[in-house]
């Protein structure tokens, strides 16, 4: 028996469950009468139907998972399941083909929010809820969903949720067991989020509209049920609301989670991120906008704050809605939105990137070099507030971000070598490995990724799922010692 054969065991159990997602379209077809209903029926007995095979398959080889076993199937979960998460999609607009219908399924699941698709206000009600669905899911994690009820079946999660977790302290748990801790992490995320429908609902949107973009919007996603994002609602009301919530989602959900349990704000004084990542992005507004009226962008500074706050947090956190085209303001403004996307969100969060964690223990890192280049026999730890961090958690730090450089680098100069010119490569790169979706020039929020080939196409799809996965657990199921274990 090959010892990664117990992983696709497990396997078999999320893609039966992952196949139970496509009850919500279907009854959201069923109740709107739009006639798609086939669409989510057909894919969900694909789904369960290849999770049923692939459980009789391995039922003989079950055993308790290995740590080396969660990064295999939480590289099939996000690299497996959107190919049945994209045949509604597919079948929907045949004429675009797979690889971009898997191409829109991969950004859901990401929640990178990278669109191929054009005449969104003409969709199926149930086709855009399907696609913000995939968003609120992979916002927490299908893993981390799966873990919660997979110890029902028999089966431990711990490894599979360490693999998923994001976080450079991620072997830390806030109860004593898995399933609780996704559990209570579930419920915090289903709890906010319907505090923002409602808010949504009560600020004008109509409740279709309100729970489509409260998906997007907890997820981090970007995907809209408008081609104008949300510049198609001109409301200062919900643009707040968006930046508010947004903003709560870009926090450690463990945060909020022991807020709530709690029933005290002390966690989140005691969250060592949160001083720095509300701090940028309230920097970043009131600089952006002060750039961008004293060089004629906007005339009035109240009118360029409105707009650069709702993109500052919605590029920074990884949210990717849009309210105007960014990509006619001065190109400094363009670059300042594309590097905070890079490390604003915090670390346990939806957002996307390296994370302000890594950001913050990088710059803490770099402050202790410059005290021992002065100073050689001192001892200088890093700190965050009072907790030490060890040396192998800063080495691993610095191993990821250099990593998430060269991926970066990489990928860009292949975009540019099929063509693409290299604002455009870069930002696309940028924008899917930091889970953003729209990038600049002729990927900008005006614009959307369905005019690339598919090598490009691909191409992109690979580095969404490669920042999702925060490289590491991808790269470790590509390395050939990881099949000879």
């Amino acid at each position: 028996m090959r010892p990664w054969v117990p992983a696709l065991h497990a396997y078999a159990y999320i893609l039966m469950l992952f196949s139970l997602l496509f009850l919500v379209p279907t009854a959201a077809s069923l109740w709107r009468a739009d006639g798609s209903h086939t669409l989510y029926e057909e894919a969900m007995a694909a789904a369960f139907a290849a999770g049923a095979l692939l459980w009789a398959a391995t039922r003989r080889y079950r055993r308790a998972l290995r740590p080396a076993d969660g990064f295999l199937i939480v590289a099939l979960t996000w690299v497996v399941s959107p190919l049945f998460a994209a045949i509604p999609l597919y079948l929907y607009r045949p004429e675009l083909g797979y690889v971009r219908a898997y191409f829109e399924a991969v950004s859901g699941l990401t929640t990178t929010g990278a669109t191929v698709y054009s005449g969104l206000d003409d969709f199926p009600f149930s086709l855009n809820l399907w696609r913000a669905f995939l968003h609120w899911v992979g916002g927490m994690g299908v893993v981390v969903l799966a873990v919660a009820i997979l110890p029902l079946l028999g089966i431990g999660g711990r490894q599979v949720f360490q693999a998923e977790s994001p976080t450079p302290l991620k072997e830390e748990s806030l109860t004593p067991r898995v399933a609780d801790t996704a559990k209570g992490l579930w419920l915090t995320y289903a709890g906010m989020t319907l505090l923002c429908m409602g808010a949504f609902w009560y600020g004008g949107m109509s409740i279709e509209d309100a729970v489509i973009h409260a998906f997007s919007v907890m997820g981090l996603g970007g995907f809209s049920s408008h081609d104008a994002s949300f510049g198609y609602f001109h409301s200062l009301t919900l643009e707040l609301i968006a930046i508010a919530f947004a903003t709560l989602a870009g926090f450690n959900w463990a945060t909020h989670y022991l807020a709530l349990v709690r029933r005290s704000a002390k966690p989140y004084w005691r969250d060592p991120e949160l001083p720095y990542y509300l701090g940028v992005l309230a920097f970043s507004s009131l600089m952006l906008a002060a750039y961008l009226t004293v060089n004629g962008a906007y005339a009035d500074f109240w009118r360029a704050l409105r707009d650069t706050a709702f993109h500052v947090v919605s590029i920074a956190t990884s949210l990717g809605l849009a309210t105007t085209d960014y990509t006619l303001w001065p190109f400094f403004a363009q670059l300042w939105l594309l590097f905070l996307s890079s490390f604003t969100a915090c670390a346990g969060s939806t957002g996307g990137g390296i994370k302000m964690m890594r950001a913050i223990i990088l710059y803490k890192q770099i402050y202790r070099e410059i005290v021992r280049a002065l100073h050689p026999n001192a001892v200088v730890p890093v700190r965050l507030r009072k907790t030490i961090i060890e040396n192998r958690v800063v080495f691993a730090v610095l191993g990821f971000s250099f990593l998430y450089m060269v991926s970066i680098v990489s990928l860009t100069l292949v975009l540019s070598a099929s063509g693409l010119d290299i604002v455009t490569a870069f930002s696309a790169v940028v924008a899917c490995i930091n889970n953003t979706g729209p990038g600049l020039g002729a990927v900008g929020p005006a614009a959307n990724y369905g005019w690339l080939n598919e090598g490009q196409t691909l191409l992109l799809t690979f580095t969404m799922v490669l920042g999702r996965l925060e490289i590491f657990t991808f790269l470790v199921v590509l390395t050939p010692a990881f099949w000879r274990r």
